[in-house]
């Protein structure tokens, strides 16, 4: 954006189409951003929405994901009217990011053949194995990849008559630019990429398609994939149709350019400008997980790591765990409700302020509870499927600190066993960032987790903006290169959008060390719990 731009006021970027709209797909929400001149939060949009559990798998359906994408438009026009008297018919660059991973399978209508199978899925194990031991590579249970060998191997009806993959993020983007194109960050929770030329790798494009084809492949899977764009890449514009399937009143203008879509851990990196070699985050939402940007590959393989990229293509340890802080909130409506029962109305944030703040009060160990946030299957820990149990031996001391603290523990628990094998393999962060909701409340899961992964953690001003302000980012990245040279994506984070953040660093206090470590000892011995009651229940 030029510097006239910078000079204008918010109602003035807004109402001349200059602001530019970042949308994320999150399991939970669907969030809307919408930025000024200087990477400024302007406004914003939010629809709820929740997966469906039909035939055993996650789901949403293609009429939620559209109602749900207008709905967060139409949230975000009643926030800019109502702050700034202005309803944006135009925008300078739109992006789109969503959850990764899942299958989106299309015919040559581009009809859905089945119904969406999230990255919650745990069905696919025997395609997972049977891949990553071809490859040498490791494939986990929720990559694209996994779910079209599984329905191969399961001979399931549709497969022949697949024309095209997808993520949502990329199913979006097609919807609003006609163009069937993904950025390399969700590109490589499909398929995995060679960073060398950010094209899918050819050797394991060869070797797949030589064990689909008996199974009733019809063609190549690099015929079936989106074509792979790195940040900053031509991908298309919002086309008429685009427009009015965003704003279904048809007062918003096409022609916006567009970024190249991208999935929820691309968006974090940018949110967290964790980007370069060395660098790190940690997301936490439906899902946590911590994005390591490698300087070297790892000597192993190993099932607990993804390999993917930035958005840029380079190469990413990632540590994903399908479990993150949705028991935590059903813990924390529960308490609402308690409170309202008694006659005091607490709004949400208030509810989390007060319960993270006692848990920064709770003993350093748990006081002798043991809580699994575990609603789905956890492949960090080998278990098809969750049950949420919380724990606590005769003598423990149960009260709310305790209670909170072992709950905020259970989020990370699992993430801390992932990052002690990358620990094992020689990887140095230099720097480790955090975002997501759970940041809102002061220091209280910040200092957690820098004792979990003993770390010092930094929080940014933008952490609570998440995904969608990060995909505006790109978006705004996208809209620079595009009519001015612009530098590197890690160029731009640091002397354009992050030059004057606002970073607040805690290091690791030793005594909640310690004290994780004892809990975590304890919750390692206590998974055996967790698979008998997977077995009972």
């Amino acid at each position: 954006m030029t510097g006239q731009q910078a000079g204008l006021s918010a109602p003035e970027v807004i109402g001349s189409g200059q602001a530019v709209l970042g949308i994320e797909f999150g399991s939970t929400n669907i969030k809307a951003s919408l930025i000024g001149p200087n990477h400024e939060q302007l406004a914003t949009g939010n629809h709820g929405w929740e997966n469906q559990f039909v035939d055993r798998r996650w789901t949403y359906s293609r009429e939620a994901m559209i109602a749900g994408l207008q709905s967060c438009f139409a949230d975000l026009l009643v926030d800019t009217q109502h702050q700034y008297g202005v309803r944006p018919t135009a925008f300078a660059a739109i992006g789109v990011s969503a959850m990764m991973h899942g299958y989106l399978a299309f015919d040559k209508s581009d009809e859905l053949l089945v119904p969406f199978r999230t990255w919650r899925n745990t069905s696919t194990e025997q395609a997972s194995n049977q891949l990553s031991e071809a490859f040498g590579y490791n494939i986990p249970l929720r990559w694209s990849v996994a779910h079209y060998y599984q329905a191969l191997l399961d001979h399931e009806e549709h497969v022949g008559a697949v024309s095209s993959l997808n993520t949502l993020a990329g199913f979006i983007h097609h919807q609003l630019t006609g163009r069937r194109v993904l950025g390399a960050g969700d590109a490589s929770g499909m398929f995995p990429l060679d960073s060398a030329d950010l094209g899918y790798d050819k050797a394991f494009i060869e070797t797949f398609d030589r064990l689909a084809k008996p199974l009733g492949a019809a063609g190549s899977l690099e015929q079936l994939l989106p074509e792979v764009l790195a940040a900053g890449t031509e991908a298309g514009s919002l086309t008429e149709a685009g427009a009015l399937l965003l704003d279904p009143t048809g007062q918003l203008q096409p022609g916006a350019i567009c970024c190249p879509p991208e999935g929820d851990a691309g968006t974090g990196m940018v949110a967290t400008n964790s980007v370069a070699q060395r660098t790190a985050n940690v997301s936490v939402g439906t899902s946590i997980f911590a994005m390591v940007v490698l300087d070297a590959p790892l000597r192993e393989v190993h099932p607990e790591i993804d390999i993917v990229t930035t958005p840029t293509g380079d190469p990413v340890a990632m540590v994903h765990c399908n479990n993150g802080a949705s028991e935590l909130a059903s813990w924390a409506a529960l308490f609402g409700q308690f409170a309202q029962g008694l006659g005091h109305e607490a709004s949400t944030n208030q509810v989390y302020q007060t319960l993270l703040a006692a848990a920064l009060d709770g003993a350093a160990d748990g006081g002798g509870l043991l809580a699994y946030n575990y609603l789905s299957g956890e492949p960090v820990t080998g278990l098809p499927e969750g049950r949420p149990l919380l724990v606590r031996t005769p003598d423990s001391t149960f009260n709310l600190a305790n209670l909170m603290r072992t709950q905020v523990y259970s989020v990370f628990a699992t993430l801390s066993l992932g990052m002690e094998i990358l620990a094992g393999e020689g990887v140095k962060i230099h720097k480790l960032f955090a975002h997501g909701g759970i940041f809102r409340t002061a220091q209280a899961a910040q200092r957690l987790l820098a004792a979990a992964l003993n770390v010092p953690v930094s929080v940014g001003s933008t952490a609570e903006h998440g995904g969608a302000w990060g995909i505006a980012v790109l978006a705004a990245y996208r809209h620079r290169v595009a009519t001015n040279s612009a530098a590197s994506l890690a160029e731009y984070l640091n002397s354009q959008v992050f030059a004057n953040a606002e970073l607040q660093e805690l290091a690791p206090q030793q005594q909640d060390v310690a004290g994780y470590a004892q809990y975590l000892r304890a919750y390692q011995a206590g998974l055996d719990i967790e698979r008998a009651a997977i077995k009972a229940i």
